[in-house]
């Protein structure tokens, strides 16, 4: 598999699979079944694609390919070389070396959008980039089809109830509340903080929706503390008031809050 072909598949393999591990010929001692640089995908179902020489070798590297799958790992690379005829009981003498990488298209951030208005639209487009799970909520069917379809990782959620949703968000969920106001903010704020302690959640208003929202919420029994963990107003101070400045300082303070959890 030369190496347009190698990167053909790995884009393949990103696509079709949650994780999977590219096997790599990178040394050998007296003969070798294929060239330095030879490539083979290894999937949890088995062979995926490529080759690093068939036979033997190949099925010695499937099989420590599905271990590195099925086990936990401490590293995502591991190298393992053999010596093809004690090793392997294969005819043609020397030794083989071969880098196993382990890849992984899980995406373990989850981040809920309330509204999918002009800001969400353009968040989704900035956070499509980064190694996260993206679900977006909304009672609206015709904004939620404006979003990217070409993102395999957003999720668009047609609802009646944004609060229902929001009761059944993971403890380890980013939540961004962007409806159609402080009317809907509201209701979906109060379910977020109901007993629970997620790890960001913000709204989008001025300084004055945000002492309307923190009032609110105290009012509906949510407590102080969690009024004052509500980034509103949501983002980093950069950019100007326009969506896809206000997405860009949304996401820098996503990440700035996820490098300390």
């Amino acid at each position: 598999m030369n190496y347009e072909n190698f990167l053909t598949e790995f884009d393949r393999a990103r696509n079709e699979l949650s994780e999977f591990v590219v096997v790599t010929l990178t040394g050998f001692q007296g003969s070798a079944p294929q060239i330095l640089g030879a490539r083979m995908i290894v999937s949890a179902q088995g062979y995926f694609s490529g080759t690093v020489g068939g036979g033997k070798l190949e099925k010695a590297a499937i099989e420590k390919s599905l271990q590195l799958l099925g086990l936990p790992r401490q590293s995502t690379t591991e190298s393992k070389t053999w010596n093809l005829q004690t090793d392997l009981g294969m005819s043609c003498g020397g030794t083989v070396t071969l880098l196993f990488e382990y890849q992984s298209t899980k995406r373990d951030w989850r981040i809920a959008i309330f509204g999918a208005g002009h800001v969400s639209q353009e968040l989704c487009r900035v956070l499509a980039r980064l190694n996260c799970h993206i679900d977006v909520f909304d009672t609206r069917a015709e904004w939620l089809a404006k979003l990217p379809k070409d993102i395999r990782h957003l999720e668009p959620h047609l609802t009646t109830s944004l609060e229902n949703e929001a009761k059944k968000l993971s403890d380890k969920t980013f939540v961004v509340v962007a409806t159609m106001g402080h009317s809907t903010d509201l209701p979906v704020l109060k379910e977020i903080f109901d007993g629970r302690k997620l790890p960001y959640v913000g709204a989008i208003g001025s300084h004055v929706k945000a002492k309307k929202l923190r009032a609110g919420l105290l009012e509906l029994g949510v407590t102080a503390a969690d009024c004052e963990s509500l980034h509103c107003p949501i983002g980093e101070e950069l950019g100007d008031n326009t969506p896809s400045e206000i997405a860009i300082s949304i996401a820098a303070q996503l990440l700035k809050v996820r490098g300390t959890k």
